[in-house]
Order: structure tokens, then C-alpha cells, then sequence
């Protein structure tokens, strides 16, 4: 096979900086960069990000893995009972099944890249859009 051949039926995903699939949820934002169209349901990726002393969505769980990995500022993870800072640069995997969440206790912008495994998470998008709508997230502040 010559470097011309193609051994995928897929397109390439190319995208600029802040393009992909938005989910705009107040202080909350995720955008989508390759997802169940892209990966054939294998795995989904998207950038979350959250505002200064931004809570998260909440302790929650699912069957598929969560791995975070900061491109911006300090994200608070939580991982069953215990919390950990991952600074711009960490890498977190959270197991499907553990209790998790995330928020930004700093007061600067945090980011994550998350990648779900096995993918089609993007479909859950328009549900936690909407539960975002009608309870916003609250600030990290007591």
C-alpha cells in the first residue's frame, strides 16, 4: 500500500481552535471535537471548560471511562471520596463506574480535554444542556 491509500472509510477531523460541537451551560461550556459520527461510537472528545470558582455538575457516575487532561489553569477532580488539583499538564482517568466530579476553585479559567470511552457520550449533551439551564452553576465560594 502506497502513503495515497486510505485503509479507513472515515474523513479526517480537522478543526480550528473553539470549533466543534457547542454546549454553552452558563459558567459551564463543552465543546465537542470528535464524537460517535467521527469515532464510530468508539470514544468521544470535547473541551470542557469552567469560569473562576465555578462548581461542576455534581458527584455522578457511568459505565464508560472519564479521562481529563488539563490544557488550562487547576481543575479540582474528584474521584470517590477523595479530591485532587490537577494542574495545566495532568492527566486524570477516572473508571467507569467510580463516583466523580469536577470545578474550577481557582480564579482563573480552567480546561479540560475529556475523552469518553467507549464514545456517544454527545448524545447526553442536549439533557445536561438543559438540566444546566434551570440550575445554573453555583460558585466554589462558601
Amino acid at each position: 500500500m502506497n502513503a495515497s491509500e486510505s485503509t479507513s472509510p472515515r474523513d479526517a477531523v480537522i478543526l480550528e481552535p473553539g470549533q466543534g460541537r457547542a454546549y454553552p451551560m452558563g459558567r459551564i461550556a463543552a465543546v465537542f471535537k470528535a464524537d460517535g459520527a467521527e469515532t464510530q461510537g468508539r470514544y468521544s472528545i470535547s473541551e470542557w471548560s469552567l469560569e473562576p470558582h465555578t462548581q461542576g455538575p455534581g458527584p455522578h457516575s457511568h459505565d464508560e471511562d472519564d479521562i481529563f487532561y488539563v490544557i488550562e489553569g487547576t481543575m479540582s477532580v474528584l474521584i470517590g471520596e477523595h479530591w485532587t488539583h490537577a494542574t495545566r499538564g495532568s492527566f486524570v482517568l477516572v473508571p467507569g463506574g467510580t463516583l466523580h466530579d469536577f470545578e474550577n476553585r481557582t480564579g482563573e479559567r480552567a480546561a479540560v480535554l475529556n475523552l469518553s470511552i467507549p464514545g456517544d457520550f454527545e448524545q447526553a449533551m442536549p439533557g445536561i444542556a438543559a438540566w444546566f439551564a434551570e440550575h445554573p452553576p453555583k460558585s466554589t465560594d462558601p
